[in-house]
């Protein structure tokens, strides 16, 4: 864990190195995940049958051990604890009623010159989900990939997860159930976002293919962009947490652990005015990490990639969360709103002292999928337009045309593309 003051010679140079290390994946994973996803492409099922006897030691049969059927789903959920039941399904109601306000409105009107103009929003056809069945398995990642598409009318919804040894999590398959989802194939890794992508002789291609997976998984959409779409690249998680003097050490760390005991590559960073709280902090981390259950995995993060930062003043934090652009960012001061104002790119950002990031995580509303790796520069978490796409239309009368028509004939004559001029021309006379 680095320990970093802001006032100190050399500082830039060694907090914009933090910036740009890349904890992702490398060169050897991208040749094999472009070798894996040319085999499925190539051979289809029997390449799903071989990877997946190799990476979950779960047997693809040739008529048993490929789905999970919407019924062992049901028995799934009504066998929930009631306490958990009831959790899933308040989270599935505060993500549905968030994503519906995200639909977007079509447009159809008539301007000055009486051209009809607009766009029309419509859902994709189908669509691939993955969920993560390794190292951990997520049943709110279902909900928050599954309910916007749903929101956004998606007929077919599809679920590829890994079972290793055959077993899956009840609750990723009570999620489904409340989630609408239409099938679930017993299949990770490259090889599953490959046959979500390509269509095997069982699994039917989808457009679009959203959801968090490791390295593999996310080197698979990279390369897999364009042949359908993908919500985005994610790469290791990340938590920035803004901190006042005025904070309790012990809550701040297990705000940093959060994240931490995601995988040893996530990063925690805290950047805070008050060098007492930051050492009072890495303190707690220390102690929170004996009794954590993932505390091998949050130690090897937090020493590999945690991060202090001391500021003479909290408004110094801001140029820092910008240059950052984290997955997720805590503002845990008295008042957030000036420095919200201020912050630029963030993933999601959290208000005030009560606010967790991790009640972002599973029941606030908004989505969990966000963007890592600085990507929030430019780009938002997932979202209903993730499974839409919008068409522009025209509708030009005679008059119209003739208003705009020689304009249009002058640029297509400009560009050297005389068939454009001649199709509008001929219309004119």
């Amino acid at each position: 864990m680095q320990f970093l003051d802001a006032s100190d010679a050399g500082f830039e140079a060694k907090f914009e190195r933090i910036v740009r290390d890349r904890r992702e994946s490398d060169a050897g994973v991208s040749r094999d995940v472009a070798a894996i996803l040319n085999e499925v492409r190539e051979r289809g099922d029997k390449a799903l049958v071989e990877y997946t006897m190799r990476f979950d030691e779960h047997r693809l049969g040739s008529d048993a051990g490929w789905s999970i059927s919407a019924e062992e789903c049901e028995t799934a959920y009504r066998d929930l604890d009631g306490d958990l039941r009831d959790a899933l399904d308040t989270a599935a109601r505060r993500i549905r009623a968030y994503h519906e306000g995200q639909l977007p409105q079509d447009r159809d009107y008539t301007d000055e010159i009486g051209m009809r103009l607009g766009s029309r929003w419509l859902p994709v056809d189908a669509a691939g989900l993955y969920v993560p069945g390794g190292r951990a398995a997520y049943p709110s990642s279902l909900l928050m990939n599954a309910i916007p598409a749903k929101v956004a009318g998606v007929k077919r919804l599809a679920v590829v997860t890994p079972t290793p040894g055959g077993t899956v999590n009840p609750l990723v398959l009570a999620a489904a159930h409340i989630a609408g989802v239409d099938e679930i194939w017993r299949v990770g890794g490259a090889q599953a976002v490959a046959a979500l992508a390509y269509g095997t002789e069982r699994i039917v291609r989808v457009d679009v293919i959203t959801g968090p997976g490791n390295a593999w998984v996310a080197e698979a959409k990279r390369q897999l962009f364009g042949v359908v779409g993908i919500d985005m690249v994610a790469g290791p998680s990340e938590i920035l947490v803004i901190a006042d003097g005025d904070n309790d050490a012990e809550i701040i760390a297990a705000d940093l652990m959060s994240q931490a005991e995601h995988d040893p590559t996530s990063q925690s960073i805290l950047i805070t005015d008050d060098t007492s709280l930051a050492r009072q902090v890495q303190g707690a981390v220390d102690l929170q990490l004996l009794d954590l259950a993932t505390g091998k995995t949050a130690r090897q993060s937090w020493d590999e990639n945690g991060l202090i930062v001391i500021v003479k003043k909290l408004d110094d934090a801001i140029p820092l969360a910008d240059q950052l652009a984290a997955e997720h960012v805590e503002l845990a001061v008295a008042d957030p709103e000036p420095l919200f104002a201020r912050l630029r790119h963030a993933g999601s950002v959290f208000l005030g002292k009560h606010t967790p990031e991790a009640v972002g995580d599973y029941i606030a509303g908004p989505n969990h999928v966000l963007p890592t790796g600085r990507r929030a520069r430019f780009a938002s978490g997932l979202s209903v337009l993730d499974f839409m796409k919008r068409t522009s239309f025209i509708g030009t009368t005679p008059e119209a045309l003739q208003a705009i028509g020689p304009a249009a004939v002058r640029l297509a004559e400009a560009e050297g593309l005389p068939a454009h001029a001649l199709s509008i021309s001929k219309r004119l006379s």
